[in-house]
């Protein structure tokens, strides 16, 4: 092969990485340009004190998106991690009131995240009922079993014994947040597991093509079941982590967080039809939706528009970010 042809093989290639991590480069794009525009505008933006708050607030939101990828990846969606972080908030406040050492709370906690995530994925597997339902029921009856427990009312988590559960919310390591911690161990799990083992590849073919994956072997069923219950333990951990750093539950907690999850995951490059998933996109999808906000208050923008600011400038993100890879990936097609 002459030396052109070498190079021209070598740039193809290149070329086709880029197109093959384009909504990725471009989130990462967008992420920078958001932070020096904020570090431009506000002095403060910049200042380990904020940065490290930042990713503090921000660790619920990473760890519920990480597990909302696998589930997004196979096609589906599960509005419910919202109500079922609340209940787990308010389990958690409740358990410790009532004298149950904080390791059993904690665990308790985590297997009844486990449970839910079982019965939503289990209708949606086995009864074939779409997701958006099944997670938007389960939205609303978790959410009443959270104001049923707590009859609205805020449960104060100040027993004795506790110091070890409230480190999990508000404790340091090294200068680093612990809920920081426990977020980039989850997100380096999740990239390992979606894209370098068995089962992150039955989760991308699952969301491919269902019906081919069950024909070449792959328990479809079982592997659709199981992103549910990796969402419900996620969802249920970050409410642990909520009720760690307020020092108390309450029924309100992680109200309409299923939006900047669901938000996160997408504007990171996860495909709403599956097949295609990425948590490293997840991550600097959750990043720059906490810059955003974080930003937009440092600059003193109203708090009436800061919700209003936040959901235009996502929306544009995505719509560009859809368009971008569209192009390239039909272009590619067309070569090919």
């Amino acid at each position: 092969m002459s030396s052109s042809a070498i190079r021209t093989a070598q740039k193809q290639t290149l070329h086709d990485a880029f197109i093959d991590h384009a909504q990725v480069l471009s989130i990462a794009l967008f992420f920078v340009v958001c932070c020096a525009l904020f570090a431009a505008m506000s002095p403060y933006f910049l200042m380990p004190g904020n940065l490290l708050n930042l990713v503090r607030q921000l660790a619920p939101l990473l760890i519920v998106a990480v597990g909302m990828t696998f589930v997004i990846t196979t096609g589906g969606i599960d509005l419910s991690v919202g109500s079922t972080a609340a209940m787990a908030n308010a389990v958690v406040a409740i358990e410790l009131q009532h004298g149950l050492p904080w390791p059993i709370a904690v665990l308790v906690v985590l297997v009844l995240g486990a449970v839910v995530g079982t019965v939503l994925g289990w209708f949606v597997a086995y009864q074939k009922i779409p997701s958006f339902i099944v997670t938007l029921a389960g939205l609303s009856i978790l959410r009443g079993f959270a104001l049923l427990l707590t009859q609205g009312y805020s449960i104060p988590i100040d027993e004795p014994g506790t110091g070890p559960f409230i480190f999990l919310g508000r404790g340091w390591i090294f200068g680093f947040p612990v809920p920081a911690l426990f977020a980039v161990l989850i997100a380096v799990v999740g990239f390992i597991a979606l894209t370098r083992m068995r089962y992150g590849r039955h989760v991308v073919a699952v969301g491919a093509n269902t019906e081919a994956a069950r024909r070449v072997g792959i328990p479809s069923l079982r592997i659709i079941l199981s992103v549910f219950i990796l969402s419900g333990l996620s969802a249920a951990f970050a409410g642990l982590l909520i009720a760690a750093r307020l020092g108390s539950g309450s029924s309100n907690a992680a109200e309409g967080f299923e939006l900047n999850v669901i938000a996160a995951v997408v504007l990171g490059g996860t495909s709403l039809m599956g097949g295609t998933g990425t948590i490293l996109g997840t991550v600097l999808g959750a990043l720059t939706i906490g810059v955003i906000g974080n930003g937009l208050i440092l600059v003193h923008t109203s708090p009436f528009l800061v919700q209003i600011v936040t959901g235009a400038i996502i929306l544009a993100a995505i719509w560009l970010n859809t368009r971008i890879f569209s192009r390239l990936a039909a272009g590619r097609r067309l070569r090919q």
